[in-house]
C-alpha cells in the first residue's frame, strides 16, 4: 500500500457539530455499552427502534451456528415502515421519489404508499394467500416494487425479489427453489432506451413451475403481452375493488421476512434467508450511524431493489426511519453521461450513496459533467459493493463532495443483511480505501488459515466471533450448505469470504474475496492492491485483475483496463502499465500481460465479474454462472478471436 492510502480525512467540524454521534469519544463510549453487554445493548435498540404488538422475552438464543433473536416477540415491518408515521407530520411526508428511465416523475408520502400497499395486501388475501407463503417479485425499479414488498410483508408472505435483469432461466431456479406460488411482475422493464419482456420472461419460466398460482401484472409500459386466464391477473383491476385499510399481521420476531438467492461458487444460487424484527432493527440503527439521517434529508440509494443494499438501504431502512428515498429506474449515463448529476440536483439530495464501479466509471467520463450542476445540497456520501479504490475515493471526494462531504465506505454483504464496518462520519476520521471500524455490537477479527489473530499489518482473513441481530438466518432448504459455506472452517466463527488487514490505528482494510488473492511465486498480492496501483495511472480508468495459472510461479498476474478520455491503448502504454505496477508494489507484482480493452464485464449492479474474467485467462472460455452478467457483447468483445459465441459461452 501507498503511504498516500494512509491520508487521514477527520470528520469535518460543521457537520460533526450536528452529527447524531459528534465525537470520537461518544462513539468510542457506544462501542464499548455493546462489548460489555451486546444482549441488552441490541435489546434497548430493538424496544426503541421498532414497534412491537407483543414484547420480546429472551433476546438471543445462540446455538452456533443458528441464531435466533428477540424470542417471543411480535412485530411487522411493513407496520414499522408505514403505520407508525401516519400520526404526526410524516403521514404527509413524501416516503418515495420515483423518476423513470424516460423522465416520469412520481412522489409517494407515506399516507399514499401506505393506501397503496393496503389494497395489494387485501387483494392477495382474497386470493388466498397467508403468513408462511412464499412469492417471487420480478418487477423493474418503479414504486409498485416497494409496494410489492411491504404488502407481502404486511401479511407475512415471504417474499424473494428476483432482479429484472434476469433471464428466464435464473427466474426458474429461483421459483422452484423457493417453491413460490405467486409471481408480481410487470408488462415490461426499461433499460438504456429498451424494453425489458418482464412478463414473457415470466411465461417461458411458469412452463416449468406448476406450483404457481397467479402472476400478477403491472402495466408499466402498456406493451403487448400474453395473458393467461385463471392464472394471470391485472394488478390494477386487482386492487381496484379492494380496500386500503388492511391490518399488519402479527408476526415472530424470527418471522423470515425475505429470501435472496446470491450466486455461489458452484453455479447454484443460494437462498440467503433475512428475519424480521433482528435484521430491521440493525438495518435503522445503521441509518442513524453511517447515513446520520435528518428528517428533511433527500437520500438516494443508487442500488437496485433486486440486490440486498436495495432492500437495506432503498426500502427498508430508509422507510422504517421515516426517510425520503429517492428511486431512479434508469442507468446511470443514459441517455446522457450527466444523469446523476442532474437527479441529485434536481430532487436536492443530501445523501448519495453509489458503488466503486459507478465512481470509477464517472473518473472515466471527465470532471465537466458533475462541474455542469449544483450539487451544492449534498452533505454525506457513501459507497458500497466492493472495496473502493483510494485514488477513486479521493475523486469522490474532491469533485463529487467538493472536500467538504465525508465519506462512508461501508463493508457488508447478502448474509450480513446490514453494514458492519464504516467509519460514522461525525465520530471517525476516514482514511481512503478503508472501511475503518466494526459498528458498536460488530466483533470482527483477522486470523490466519488456523484461525488464530494475526499481527496488525499482516493480511488475514476477515471473521465474525459472535451473532449479531440481521445477519442470515440459513441458507433456504440447505442447512448443511449453510453449515459447510460460513461456519466450518472456523467454528463457531462466521467466515466471511473476504481478505483483509488491520493497521496500527485499528482501521480494517478489505481486500477483496479470497478467491481474488494472487499467489506469485510465494507472495500474496491481492486483486485491490493491483487495481488501485492501476487506476493511479492518470490515463487508466478502471481495472480488473485475475491470476492466470503458471508453471513456474504458481500464478501469473493479467490485467484488463479501460482508458480515460483520448489514450491510445498501444503497446508502450501497455509496456508502461506493467512497469508502472512493479515500481507501485514490487516487482513480484509485474503483470504478465496487460489487455487494454473499451468495457469490463459487470452485473447489472456494477460489479466486475472477475470470476468469468479468470475463465477467460484460464481456459479461454466462460462455462460458470453468466445470468448477472449485464452485456454478453462485452465478454465476447475480450474473448479469443476466433472463437464463435456458442464455444466462447461454453454452450451455456
Amino acid at each position: 500500500m501507498s503511504s498516500a492510502a494512509s491520508d487521514v480525512f477527520p470528520p469535518p467540524k460543521d457537520f460533526a457539530a450536528h452529527a447524531a454521534i459528534g465525537s470520537r469519544a461518544a462513539y468510542d463510549e457506544l462501542r464499548q455499552v455493546a462489548l460489555a453487554d451486546p444482549e441488552a445493548f441490541w435489546a434497548a435498540r430493538a424496544r426503541a427502534g421498532l414497534h412491537w404488538f407483543k414484547p420480546f422475552g429472551k433476546v438471543l438464543d445462540w446455538k452456533p451456528p443458528f441464531a435466533q433473536w428477540f424470542l417471543g416477540g411480535e412485530t411487522n415491518a411493513s407496520f414499522n415502515c408505514l403505520d407508525r408515521h401516519l400520526t404526526g407530520w410524516r403521514r404527509n411526508k413524501a416516503a418515495i421519489v420515483w423518476e423513470g428511465e424516460n423522465f416520469e416523475q412520481r412522489t409517494l408520502t407515506y399516507l399514499e404508499l401506505h393506501r397503496r400497499v393496503g389494497q395489494l395486501a387485501n387483494a392477495l388475501l382474497a386470493l388466498g394467500y397467508r403468513a408462511g407463503d412464499r412469492a417471487i417479485i420480478y418487477l423493474p425499479m418503479i414504486p409498485e416494487a416497494a409496494v410489492a414488498m411491504l404488502a407481502c410483508a404486511r401479511i407475512g408472505v415471504t417474499h424473494s425479489v428476483v432482479f429484472a435483469g434476469f433471464s428466464s432461466e435464473a427466474l426458474r431456479t429461483r421459483i422452484e427453489d423457493l417453491g413460490a406460488q405467486l409471481v408480481l411482475t410487470a408488462d415490461y422493464g426499461r433499460r438504456r432506451g429498451r424494453e425489458v419482456p418482464l412478463k414473457k420472461n415470466v411465461d417461458e419460466a411458469l412452463e416449468h413451475c406448476p406450483g404457481v398460482r397467479h402472476a400478477v401484472v403491472y402495466r408499466h409500459t402498456n406493451g403487448p403481452i400474453a395473458m393467461r386466464a385463471g392464472r394471470d391477473l391485472e394488478w390494477a383491476e386487482l386492487v381496484a375493488s379492494a380496500q386500503p385499510g388492511c391490518p399488519a399481521a402479527h408476526l415472530p420476531s424470527e418471522h423470515p421476512l425475505f429470501v435472496l438467492y446470491t450466486s455461489g461458487t458452484t453455479g447454484k444460487p443460494k437462498g440467503v434467508v433475512h428475519s424480521t424484527a433482528g435484521y430491521l432493527t440493525q438495518v435503522l440503527a445503521t441509518m442513524e450511524w453511517v447515513f446520520d439521517l435528518r428528517d428533511e434529508d433527500v437520500y438516494w440509494c443508487t442500488a437496485d431493489i433486486g440486490w440486498v443494499t436495495g432492500h437495506s438501504y432503498i426500502i427498508y431502512g430508509p422507510l422504517a426511519a421515516g426517510a425520503t428515498t429517492l428511486m431512479y429506474e434508469g442507468a446511470p449515463d443514459w441517455p446522457r453521461p450527466d444523469r446523476f448529476w442532474e437527479l441529485i440536483a434536481k430532487y436536492r439530495v443530501n445523501v448519495f450513496y453509489t458503488s466503486p464501479t459507478a465512481i470509477r466509471s464517472f473518473i472515466r467520463q471527465g470532471e465537466a459533467y458533475p462541474a455542469g450542476h449544483d450539487l451544492s445540497s449534498l452533505r454525506l456520501l457513501g459507497s458500497v459493493g466492493e472495496p473502493i479504490n483510494p485514488s477513486a475515493w479521493r475523486w469522490y471526494h474532491r469533485v463529487i463532495g467538493h472536500e467538504r462531504c465525508p465519506i462512508v465506505d461501508t463493508w457488508w454483504q447478502t448474509e450480513t443483511g446490514a453494514i458492519l464496518l464504516s467509519p460514522v462520519p461525525g465520530a471517525v476520521a476516514a482514511k481512503p480505501g478503508s472501511a475503518t471500524l466494526p459498528l458498536p455490537g460488530i466483533v470482527a477479527e483477522i486470523v490466519d488459515a488456523k484461525g488464530e489473530p494475526v499481527p496488525d499489518g499482516q493480511q488475514g482473513y476477515l471473521v465474525l466471533r459472535k451473532p449479531w441481530p440481521s445477519m442470515l438466518r440459513g441458507l433456504y432448504g440447505d442447512p448443511e450448505r449453510y453449515q459447510e459455506n460460513y461456519w466450518s472452517r472456523y467454528p463457531g466463527s462466521y467466515f466471511t469470504g473476504d481478505a483483509a488487514h488491520r493497521d496500527a490505528d485499528g482501521y480494517y482494510w478489505v481486500l477483496g474475496r479470497v478467491d481474488d488473492v494472487i499467489n506469485i511465486s510465494g507472495h500474496r498480492l491481492s486483486t485491490m492492491e493491483v487495481e488501485s496501483a492501476l487506476v493511479r495511472h492518470p490515463q487508466v480508468a478502471e481495472a480488473a485483475a485475475v491470476g492466470r495459472p503458471d508453471e513456474l510461479k504458481g500464478q501469473s498476474l493479467v490485467v484488463f483496463c479501460t482508458l480515460k478520455g483520448d489514450a491510445a491503448a498501444t503497446p508502450e502504454l501497455s509496456e508502461e502499465l506493467r512497469a508502472w505496477v512493479a515500481r507501485e508494489i514490487a516487482a513480484f507484482a509485474r503483470p504478465e500481460e496487460v489487455r487494454m480493452v473499451e468495457a469490463l464485464p459487470k452485473t447489472r449492479s456494477g460489479k466486475i465479474m472477475r470470476r468469468l474474467l479468470r475463465e477467460l485467462v484460464t481456459t479461454r472460455e466462460v462455462k460458470g454462472d453468466t445470468t448477472t452478467l449485464e452485456d454478453y457483447a462485452v465478454l465476447l468483445k475480450l474473448s479469443v478471436e476466433g472463437k464463435d459465441e456458442e464455444e466462447i459461452l461454453g454452450k451455456n
